[in-house]
């Protein structure tokens, strides 16, 4: 099923993006609010497999969306402002994209099941 694949992958998002924080010296707030944004996204998507009803459900699934645009912002800061190297960066900007395109797709399937009822 697509939410324990989303599961997973969030989960190992989440946890890289942990581990590269513990690395950034200095920098306190902004590795704040990506270590925040990154987490966000698995919490909100576990979240929503107990939600109470199809419109609990996708407007969870839109909230990890948001925080996937967030996470993105901040890994797009930290490489520009040489906190973080491209190239390590890549590999994460690429999970989050992964994850995002899978929330889109499941926020528009829980849409149209959803018979226009939201």
């Amino acid at each position: 099923m697509k939410e324990n694949k989303l599961v997973e992958l969030s989960m190992d998002f989440a946890i890289k993006i942990i581990k590269l924080c513990e690395t950034i010296n200095g920098h306190y707030s902004l590795v704040n609010q990506l270590e925040r944004s990154a987490t966000s996204i698995g919490a909100n998507i576990h979240e929503a497999n107990y939600a109470h009803g199809k419109p609990d459900f996708i407007a969870k699934l839109q909230i990890a969306l948001k925080e996937c645009y967030e996470t993105e912002y901040w890994l797009e800061l930290f490489v520009k402002s040489d906190i973080l190297n491209r190239e390590r960066a890549v590999a994460l900007y690429n999970q989050c994209g992964t994850i995002r395109r899978i929330l889109i797709a499941s926020i528009n399937t829980a849409k149209k099941n959803s018979d226009g009822k939201q």
